[in-house]
């Protein structure tokens, strides 16, 4: 019978000490995942998403500013759809409300936009930034040519609480 020395312990080689050596490996691997998890998740609450209330000023070739109901004009920012809803002229003087984080005093970047956090307000209402094609019936989340017939697309605003 052979011998293996395996973490300054001696244990018989064989079927066993294969085994137990797959399994520490695995065990191993699910402690680093749930260590990368928690630190994913400690990050994730460090940015707790705040809004930004006031009127939306649409600038070509610079980026949306928003003028706080304080007169603070504040920068846009967010990811790639955000960025083109933000630059969509027809939304231009709508006021708004955005969920995400100032990265500094005056500039705030837009959670993603999986969240729906941008909302314009609509005969008093708060309503989700949507596009329409007419001819299609293709609902679209950034502006620009319908993705079946390339005609543009209408501005349509929905009610957040209807699916």
């Amino acid at each position: 019978m052979a011998v293996l020395a395996f973490g300054g312990k001696k244990t018989n080689t064989g079927k066993n000490a294969c085994a137990t050596v797959a399994t520490m490996g695995s065990m191993r691997y699910c402690l680093c995942l749930v260590a990368a998890g928690l630190a994913c998740l400690m990050a994730a609450e460090t940015q707790q998403s705040v809004s930004v209330r006031g009127k939306l000023s649409v600038h070509e070739g610079a980026p949306a500013t928003v003028e706080t109901p304080d007169h603070k004009v504040v920068t846009l920012d967010g990811d790639t759809v955000t960025r083109k809803v933000l630059g969509d002229e027809r939304l231009n003087g709508f006021e708004i409300e955005a969920r995400g984080h100032f990265t500094a005093a005056d500039r705030f970047t837009i959670d993603p936009t999986h969240t729906h956090p941008l909302l314009v307000r609509q005969n008093g209402k708060l309503k989700l930034v949507s596009y329409w094609c007419d001819i299609c019936s293709i609902r679209a989340y950034t502006p620009g040519p319908c993705v079946c017939c390339q005609r543009e697309t209408n501005l349509d605003l929905l009610d957040p609480d209807k699916p």
